[in-house]
């Protein structure tokens, strides 16, 4: 097929379980592929330096570093690439956090459609704050 060009994907979470089924779920995208996967904030750096991804999906709480900070030195290192940042909580407050950390999105672990709309969205070159990150919960 010409012209097919496949998006390579960065998975970012210390749980094996969160980062296989984020893996499933981007895969099912027909040209979407998870390129390397990270456990930690310190491997996630590392691995970026070694397979530049197109789009970053990074965990907020993670063992070493959290994803605010990783989100930092990415955006020094590597301004062009999109993070979008997955998380079990979500505020009003950390979506702000990540904007001024440079991150280009957020949303739910839980909520599999958003994070689909999230990463096309990023794709596009444009930002996904939801809604839900406007309002505390």
């Amino acid at each position: 097929m010409k012209g097919f060009v496949l998006v390579r994907i960065l998975v970012a979470d210390d749980n094996p379980v969160v980062r296989h089924y984020l893996r499933g779920l981007l895969e099912q995208q027909t040209t979407w592929r998870v390129c390397d996967e990270a456990r930690t904030g310190g491997e996630a750096l590392e691995r970026v330096r070694n397979n530049r991804p197109d789009v970053i999906l990074l965990d907020f709480q993670m063992p070493d570093l959290n994803g605010l900070d990783v989100a930092r030195r990415i955006g020094q290192l590597f301004p062009e690439i999109p993070i979008l940042m997955v998380t079990i909580h979500l505020s009003k407050q950390l979506a702000d956090e990540a904007k001024k950390a440079g991150i280009r999105g957020v949303c739910l672990k839980s909520d599999v459609g958003s994070i689909v709309e999230a990463v096309d969205t990023l794709l596009h070159e444009r930002t996904y704050f939801p809604q839900t990150a406007a309002t505390n919960h």
